[in-house]
């Protein structure tokens, strides 16, 4: 097949999207298809440059990278690069050529790829993607949003409020939560902007620094335990995987860094607790309709009660990434695994289950 691997864009998860499209594209040409690895802001070449067997060379044309670096992308540098300046979310050749493709892989993490307006826009257009569809995406992304969905299925969750930059009010005590907190930025994603509050000095701190980067946040309970994660392919949970950061917690270095945290597939639970998680990951992914696949963060407390945290619709696929590892738990190699979500996606389409 013909596939674009989208990746890249103006989102603080830009440098991790690269490294995901990067192993992504690779192994789908290890499968024999024709992908082409495309970074959606900066595009390729020129507008109206002719595109005409730019598949068939598809790894001398897709954009070379490296790795994940230990801090987030300068974004306004990526905005200099791009040689229309244009502030066009789709950079040159990047709609054509994704109407070319069979389907285009979702490479993309963060705001404008997860968020449910890519998906709408390619709706539009008429192109297929993997993953789920704009409204679903648009709620998982939106952690107060999912927060609802949680509380209104019996999904355990944190107790924590949303709180807008224009509303913002330095007593913590005004909040009804207790420290230590976690503050976040409601629609960001790994782990950027994320801050433990033990003091109401620190909770300022972190409100400022959670405030730079949205104008809404949550504030939640800090729950002290293990933390674990599920993938669910088609509403099937993949096994539980735990998270050990060596040092701190899982932040945005502890999570793309190698050597930074240990990760353990199967986790080491008792069967109950296990079965649990995947059940609550499984309940979460029909709660928000997510029927091709994604990825649910979990702790776990000192009494064993489970929490979940957050969705992921698009989750990583990098070196160090969680749903590959728990594929491979099951003798899903990575080459598989990307094929399976293009042919879970495909089967949708065939299906009629993209239309609203």
């Amino acid at each position: 097949m013909k596939i674009v691997v989208l990746a890249g864009g103006l989102s603080t998860e830009r440098d991790v999207s690269l490294a995901t499209g990067n192993m992504v594209s690779s192994a789908l040409r290890r499968k024999g298809h024709q992908a082409l690895l495309l970074d959606v802001f900066l595009g390729y070449g020129r507008a109206g440059d002719t595109l005409e067997g730019i598949f068939d060379k598809c790894t001398e044309s897709s954009l070379q990278v490296s790795g994940v670096p230990e801090t987030a992308p300068d974004l306004e540098k990526i905005k200099s690069m791009r040689e229309d300046q244009s502030d066009c979310f789709f950079g040159p050749n990047v709609i054509e050529l994704c109407r070319m493709a069979d389907i285009v892989f979702l490479a993309l993490h963060g705001e404008n790829g997860e968020n449910g307006k890519l998906q709408a826009a390619f709706d539009l257009f008429g192109i297929r993607y993997t993953g789920s569809n704009y409204l679903s995406s648009a709620i998982a992304m939106n952690k107060k949003l999912s927060k609802h969905f949680f509380n209104a299925h019996n999904i355990p969750t944190p107790n924590g409020i949303s709180m807008k930059k224009s509303e913002r009010t330095a007593d913590f005590a005004a909040t009804g939560l207790s420290l230590p907190c976690i503050v976040k930025p409601c629609c960001g994603g790994s782990s950027i902007g994320i801050s433990i509050a033990n003091t109401p000095q620190e909770y300022q701190t972190a409100l400022n620094n959670a405030f730079q980067l949205e104008d809404e946040v949550l504030i939640e309970n800090y729950i002290k335990g293990r933390e674990f994660s599920v993938a669910v392919i088609s509403f099937h949970a993949l096994p539980v995987i735990e998270i050990a950061p060596i040092k701190g917690f899982y932040d945005y270095k502890n999570k793309y860094q190698a050597g930074s945290t240990i990760e353990t597939c199967p986790a080491a639970l008792p069967p109950d607790i296990s079965t649990k998680i995947q059940e609550y990951a499984v309940k979460v992914a029909k709660a928000l309709e997510l029927d091709t696949y994604a990825r649910m963060d979990f702790m776990l407390d000192e009494e064993n009660r489970i929490f979940c945290l957050e969705t992921n619709t698009l989750p990583g696929m990098t070196p160090t990434s969680l749903l590959p590892q728990e594929a491979n738990a099951v003798g899903m190699s990575f080459e598989d695994l990307c094929e399976q979500l293009i042919k879970i996606s495909l089967k949708k389409y065939d299906q009629g289950g993209f239309s609203l």
